[in-house]
């Protein structure tokens, strides 16, 4: 089989942001935010099946949020110096980073120096007030985010801004554009677009997402503002298409779903590792697994 993608799971299912749509939905409790062992064995059965399908970028991500278990992502980037991957990057909210800099810090200079080349900063707007509401409802205020970017930047890391696409949020033109421009003014170097996946995977998320999500027309209105104003950079087969918008890159990226299924195993989409030594190629289908 070859993959195109290669995900690494951290930590729990816990989280500290309340995002309707999440896959978890779980807050930190003493269980949950205990480290599971990890099953370095298979692993490097992945990272070899991920090197034979010339996947150039692994992706630490998590089914809550990642950076609740710092050590856990030092000890991931060590093991997978051995693969050599050219691109090692985390997903995150960041909100645990921005709320406590003095304990990151070490941890940030350390998974810089073990590889990990990018940030993914998980939002749904570039304005504070939105990303409130979906992520630190309870809170006084969203983070500032920013200065978040500076801080990331001072330590080297490369940035992703990845809008997590729903309605009243993100879904005109408008707040498109208005969303590339701050992610130029902050030298953030790439910027994905991905509307709220259409197949929820918990029953707690399906009003909220058959509610928020984007309609065709409106997804379709954002292609379009792309293409007129972007130049089109590469099309990547069931991921996405990666555009240059005035200097800025911009990928607008397909979601999981039935619709990016290749039954052929010769072009899988995703090869996915769990702490626990499973290494599947489905998020959802239980039945997806080589291990």
């Amino acid at each position: 089989m070859k993959f195109k993608m290669f995900s690494v799971i951290v930590g729990t299912e816990c989280c500290i942001a309340s995002c309707p749509f999440c896959v978890s939905g779980v807050k930190p409790n003493k269980e949950n935010l205990k480290e599971r062992n990890i099953n370095w064995r298979n692993l490097k059965i992945a990272g070899n099946l991920a090197n034979r399908s010339g996947i150039d970028t692994v992706m630490l991500t998590s089914r809550g949020e990642p950076t609740l278990f710092p050590e856990q992502i030092t000890e991931y980037l060590k093991h997978l110096k051995d693969f050599q991957f050219p691109f090692v990057e985390l997903q995150s909210n960041c909100i645990p980073i921005s709320l406590n800099k003095e304990k990151y810090e070490k941890y940030l200079k350390e998974w810089y120096e073990e590889g990990l080349t990018t940030i993914t900063i998980s939002v749904v707007s570039n304005r504070p007030e939105i990303n409130k509401k979906i992520y630190m409802p309870n809170s006084n205020e969203y983070i500032d985010l920013p200065d978040l970017i500076k801080y990331l930047h001072s330590f080297g890391f490369s940035l992703r801004l990845t809008c997590v696409c729903c309605k009243d949020m993100m879904d005109t033109i408008d707040k498109v554009e208005e969303f590339i421009n701050f992610a130029k003014e902050n030298k953030v170097e790439q910027v994905t677009l991905r509307p709220v996946n259409d197949e929820f995977r918990r029953k707690s998320a399906e009003e909220w997402i058959k509610e928020n999500k984007l309609t065709d027309e409106q997804k379709l209105n954002i292609k379009e503002f792309l293409e007129k104003n972007g130049t089109k950079l590469l099309e990547l087969e069931r991921i996405g298409t990666i555009y240059d918008v005035n200097g800025q890159n911009v990928c607008l990226s397909l979601p999981l779903n039935k619709n990016t299924r290749d039954t052929n195993p010769e072009n899988a989409r995703n090869l996915i590792f769990f702490q626990d030594g499973h290494i599947r190629y489905e998020w959802e289908m239980e039945g997806g697994i080589l291990l």
